[in-house]
């Protein structure tokens, strides 16, 4: 199944059932966050050497998560019933012809007595490969519907953070908006001081110092840097194929640029936006952990 974001969320589960002339099969298979791929199996002893079948179909649809796979066969009754030896009983029944036409007095024997008769009665065997290729095919389409889920969640983790991600635009803006009337503030304060010292430097040494005061609050690198990661970040969660790494990656830079900006605050409003931005990241990086 074809997800919106191309996102697929490691938790999940899966459930089919079947019944089959030989008897019932169950396939459940549930999966949480990982690092890496960490498949563990709790088979029936008669359908033990699956294992590898089922660990290579998770390997060639999966790349990361814990999955348990849980296998359940009930074999039917009517399986494990005896089954008649018609070409015995018609052996014997031919044998009993003969008797009776030598020995017509002879008593015929009951149908429990021709039962017990060696040969009569088989026990009948579990076909052991049919019951092996129904629990293949059950275990493909419970993968199937793992994958599905999978997706649909993931959709909505991807919702989630495309929505955080507009709110850090918002935050980048407003700081944008902010800054040359922060800059002017500080120059401005700069002179108040100065002239409350009755300072008087030289023109050059005056404009060093608001050029060095300018420096220290100008944050527009550190918004580029934002915004580019931001950027790839959407980019990100178009993409086919396993992403959360990467997107763990990027949250990482994303923090780290948020922390500049705090540190390089000069007045209330960009520390609160730097703390907003923090809170937005954070949220982010808790979903980013469940992706694949």
């Amino acid at each position: 199944m074809a997800n919106a974001f191309g996102v697929h969320s490691m938790t999940a589960f899966a459930r089919t059932e079947h019944a089959y002339p030989f008897g019932t099969l169950q396939v459940e298979i549930r999966s949480v966050n990982q690092r890496y791929l960490e498949p563990h199996f709790r088979l029936p002893d008669t359908l033990r050497d699956l294992e590898p079948y089922l660990r290579e179909a998770l390997r060639q649809r999966l790349a990361r998560g814990k999955v348990e796979c849980s296998v359940r066969f009930e074999a039917a009754e009517m399986s494990q019933a005896p089954a008649v030896n018609t070409q015995r009983l018609a052996e014997i029944a031919e044998a009993l012809s003969v008797v009776h036409h030598q020995v017509p007095q002879a008593v015929a024997p009951t149908t429990l007595e021709l039962f017990n008769q060696p040969g009569v009665l088989q026990a009948q065997h579990l076909d052991q490969e049919a019951v092996k290729s129904a629990a293949k095919a059950l275990f493909d389409q419970a993968l199937n519907e793992l994958i599905d889920a999978r997706a649909r969640e993931g959709d909505k983790l991807a919702e989630m953070i495309t929505a955080r991600l507009a709110a850090v635009d918002e935050q980048i803006a407003t700081v944008r908006a902010l800054m040359p009337q922060i800059l002017q503030r500080q120059r401005t304060q700069l002179l108040e001081r100065l002239d409350a010292a009755r300072t008087e430097l030289e023109p050059q040494r005056l404009e060093a110092e608001l050029v060095l005061v300018a420096q220290k609050a100008d944050v527009d690198e550190e918004l580029d840097r934002l915004t580019a990661h931001v950027n790839e970040v959407r980019r990100q969660l178009a993409q086919k194929g396993p992403k959360g790494r990467r997107l763990d990656f990027l949250m990482q830079e994303l923090n780290r640029e948020a922390n500049t900006l705090s540190s390089k605050s000069v007045v209330a409003d960009t520390t609160r936006c730097a703390v907003e931005l923090k809170v937005l990241i954070e949220q982010m990086r808790e979903q980013i952990q469940n992706i694949e």
